[in-house]
């Protein structure tokens, strides 16, 4: 009898974390989508900042976002926050609360109606049957009641993950009361008009092993320039695609590359945020 029948659950374990390792943010259709929510609770059970789930209205329509408030004794700007493909997992609402950690109001909107899949294809899917109407109606909706939040001072940004990387991006592009935009591994705008009508910075945050969508940086850049607007795109050296959950601490399957460029991302990304008004 081999060790893999002797120990199974040792096995188990080992097979998982090979799997994790093979596969970034998107990668890797038959792995499940619990492999990616199963972590981030611990720190959402045991944080001291007040997390609530609440309804926010957008036409006929209901979304569910997640809010997370900063400790602070004065008012405090708020940052929308885009999921990634596998939707409003325990893992971003867990970034939720470390941005509120850094002091702003965080909230995320649900996009899939909490739906739930077999596999990450499944999740792909639904997200990409999400159409650019239902983005800006959703993200207008989460701005309107963010902005109207007693606690925010007024000062509204944006930051996505992955495909919502892309989307907080091309949202500064559709919300002028915007002051930031931080997109973390999201392809970049490849038209003139889908930058025009952008007004405040957007900072890039992307992995060197992450061609795919590093390949539009260039075009983005030589487009915001003409038009003399600020994009500032940092490529971190050593990290995959998907780097700020795959280098998350509490992520059963961390990468060490991708860990430190989480550390290095959050350095640059907290010194931003100070910078909100």
């Amino acid at each position: 009898m081999n060790w893999f029948n002797r120990y199974p659950d040792l096995a188990s374990w080992l097979l998982r974390l090979i799997v994790g390792l093979m596969f970034a943010c998107h990668g890797g259709q038959s792995l499940s989508a619990e492999e990616y929510k199963d972590f981030g609770k611990d720190r959402l059970n045991n944080s001291p900042r007040h997390g609530e789930w609440v309804d926010i209205k957008s036409g006929d329509r209901t979304i569910k976002a997640f809010v997370v408030y900063p400790e602070r004794k004065d008012k405090a700007p708020a940052v929308l926050v885009i999921q990634e493909i596998f939707g409003l997992t325990d893992w971003l609402r867990s970034m939720c609360d470390e941005l509120a950690e850094n002091g702003v109001i965080a909230i995320a909107p649900d996009f899939l109606n909490g739906q739930k899949f077999e596999d990450a294809d499944g999740a792909s899917k639904a997200v990409l049957a999400v159409t650019q109407d239902q983005i800006k109606a959703v993200l207008d909706a989460t701005a309107d009641y963010a902005l109207k939040i007693p606690a925010c001072n007024g000062a509204l940004a944006v930051c996505g993950f992955c495909r919502g990387g892309g989307w907080a991006f091309a949202y500064a592009n559709e919300n002028p009361k915007l002051k930031a935009a931080y997109s973390f591994y999201g392809t970049a705008p490849d038209e003139a008009s889908k930058i025009a009508n952008i007004q405040c910075p957007v900072y890039g945050f992307y992995g060197e092993n992450d061609e795919r969508v590093n390949a539009t940086i260039p075009k983005a850049e030589e487009l915001m320039k003409a038009a003399g607007k600020k994009y500032e795109p940092v490529i971190y050296k050593g990290a995959g695609h998907g780097f700020m959950r795959s280098g998350e601490p509490s992520n059963p399957a961390v990468r060490e590359g991708d860990k430190k460029a989480r550390d290095e991302a959050w350095a640059r990304w907290k010194t931003l945020l100070k910078q909100l008004p």
